[in-house]
């Protein structure tokens, strides 16, 4: 394999896109599940609150209410276990926002540890994947409390009425399991074989066919991870694990792969019905051993220095920014900042406009609802209630919509401790959103993530150290069907992560040309030792002895 260093370039930026930004797509597969999840892990405490005539402490109860929205796309087993984390998470944030309010009335020093929070939770967030909603709850939460009054007394309190309410969110998100106990994976192995599907039409050639391969091991390694985080092997299990090693295949060989009979399994794992069942032609195929274990926490957290850097300097100058044109709310331009920080500059300046026209369309909303939110206090919490279904149900169309139901119910929660003059409220929002995303933004450029081409080095290294460990089990005389499965795999994941980092760090600002020409030949080797592999196995039809060392060679 080819170790020619990359082609020296010096840095320079990228145009930042503006078409397609605000363009709406497909809406979730399973959006209805956070949305109606949030309703009820948020009805009953807030109803409950609205009858003990403590509406004051709904912003609490919230807290622990909002930690529903977490976790859905997992199995149950791993389900129970990161909603505890989030919750947990939650609540030290909620804690030390709580005791830091209740010890200094400096709003600059509030904004400092507000910041810090923010960063250690999007840093947290982003090394275990807890997936979205992310770090941005838990910094609106926390964000806010900083800025609650508070006695050091009624902290304790603050924090039960929280945990009792994220325990209540924990059985909300658990109760579906009582249904179908296995919808997560079954979902998760159809997404998988109906991208194999669309490369599969490709033929591997075809026009966008790079990006559906890539599409395609995606959802391949998150199928895996799904079915690797269930309780003990099971029937249904094993069944799903055959489905995924023939999306596999089908990636493997697209040209020989039936696109149909893998929309029609999908298509099957939707319903209520049994698993389709896959046999598989080579009995070495039954060993199934999964991606490679996932690397440990300390090991990824520190290609996220530089985003925790820019999310608590971004976070920080946003708030004193705010505190400086008088604003009194300036956890809303630090959250507005914390928002903005996604895995490139690219993708931040993305999600800087669509905050901004979100957050500005769901203002006039909120101007349109206040009177009828005013009406009593049930019609608040009501209006609240509906905000949340909204949020959930549009955001995944694109961010800047889901925005125009949140802005408006942070709006109202606001009144929760009492009413207070609408064209205020606005005023300030539209100026905390404009101020944190430009001040955010600009956070964002000044620091730059050098580190990146760094990243695609050592994944390019890793591809190539799995494709020749493969390509050296395929020229043993007999290698083993568990060995050969184990590499197998090992190669596609690493194919896969060094696709991730190949685009992240191609949308990165101020950074080296990246080794494209390497980035190439190391994928299509790699593509090709794959394809080679699985006809070793049996799961391809035989080729001629030649022509299959030609595919393990690069």
């Amino acid at each position: 394999m080819s170790s020619a260093p990359p082609t020296p370039s010096a840095p320079f930026a990228r145009r930042l896109p503006l078409v397609g930004v605000l363009r709406l797509g497909r809406p979730s597969e399973i959006w209805f599940k956070p949305a109606l999840s949030v309703v009820a892990a948020i009805a009953p405490p807030a109803f409950t609150l609205l009858a003990l005539g403590r509406l004051d402490l709904v912003m609490y109860a919230m807290a622990g209410s909002l930690c529903a929205l977490y976790a859905h796309s997992r199995p149950y087993a791993a389900r129970a276990r990161v909603l505890v984390w989030v919750v947990l998470g939650m609540l030290g944030g909620l804690g030390v926002a709580l005791v830091s309010a209740s010890l200094t009335g400096s709003a600059v020093v509030l904004v400092t540890v507000g910041a810090l929070l923010a960063a250690a939770q999007k840093v947290l967030c982003d090394a275990t994947r807890v997936g979205p909603p992310g770090n941005v709850v838990l910094t609106f939460v926390s964000s806010a409390s900083l800025f609650a009054p508070q006695t050091l007394a009624q902290v304790p309190g603050h924090l039960a009425l929280a945990a009792a309410t994220g325990a209540w969110a924990w059985l909300v998100c658990m109760a579906p399991a009582l249904v179908r106990p296995h919808g997560p994976e079954r979902r998760a192995t159809a997404a998988a074989l109906e991208a194999a599907a669309g490369y599969a039409d490709t033929g591997g050639t075809g026009e966008g066919h790079a990006r559906a391969r890539a599409a395609g091991y995606a959802a391949v390694q998150a199928a895996w991870q799904s079915l690797l985080s269930t309780s003990a092997p099971s029937r249904t299990r094993r069944a799903l694990e055959r489905l995924v090693v023939r999306a596999e295949v089908a990636l493997a060989a697209p040209a020989q792969a039936e696109a149909g009979r893998l929309r029609a399994w999908a298509g099957s794992l939707r319903g209520t019905g049994p698993v389709p069942e896959a046999g598989l032609p080579h009995a070495a195929a039954e060993e199934l051993l999964g991606v490679a274990a996932a690397r440990p926490l300390w090991s990824r957290l520190g290609p996220l220095t530089p985003l925790a850097a820019r999310t608590a300097l971004g976070c920080a100058l946003a708030g004193y920014a705010s505190l400086a044109l008088g604003i009194g709310r300036p956890y809303w331009a630090l959250v507005t900042a914390a928002s903005l920080y996604q895995a490139n500059i690219t993708l931040t300046w993305s999600r800087a406009v669509q905050r901004v026209v979100g957050n500005v369309v769901g203002v006039l909303v909120f101007l349109a609802v206040v009177p009828l939110a005013h009406l009593s206090p049930a019609a608040l919490v009501l209006c609240c209630l509906a905000f949340s279904f909204g949020a959930e149900v549009l955001i995944s169309r694109n961010y800047w919509l889901g925005s125009v139901c949140v802005t408006p119910m942070a709006l109202l929660i606001t009144e929760f401790a009492g009413y207070q003059e609408a064209g205020t409220l606005m005023r300030e929002r539209v100026v905390d959103t404009v101020v944190g995303a430009l001040v955010g933004f600009a956070a964002a450029v000044a620091v730059t993530n050098r580190r990146a081409g760094d990243r695609v080095e050592r994944a390019l290294a890793a591809a190539d150290r799995a494709r020749e460990h493969t390509a050296r089990l395929l020229a043993e005389p007999d290698p083993g069907p568990a060995a050969l499965e184990s590499a197998r795999r090992g190669l596609a994941v690493a194919l896969s992560e060094l696709r991730a980092t190949v685009d992240a760090a191609a949308s990165e600002w101020w950074q080296r040309a990246l080794p494209q020409e390497r980035v190439v030949l190391v994928e299509q080797s790699g593509h090709r030792t794959l394809a080679a592999t699985a006809r070793r196995q049996g799961l391809l039809p035989e080729r001629d002895p030649a022509t299959e060392t030609e595919d393990a060679r690069p």
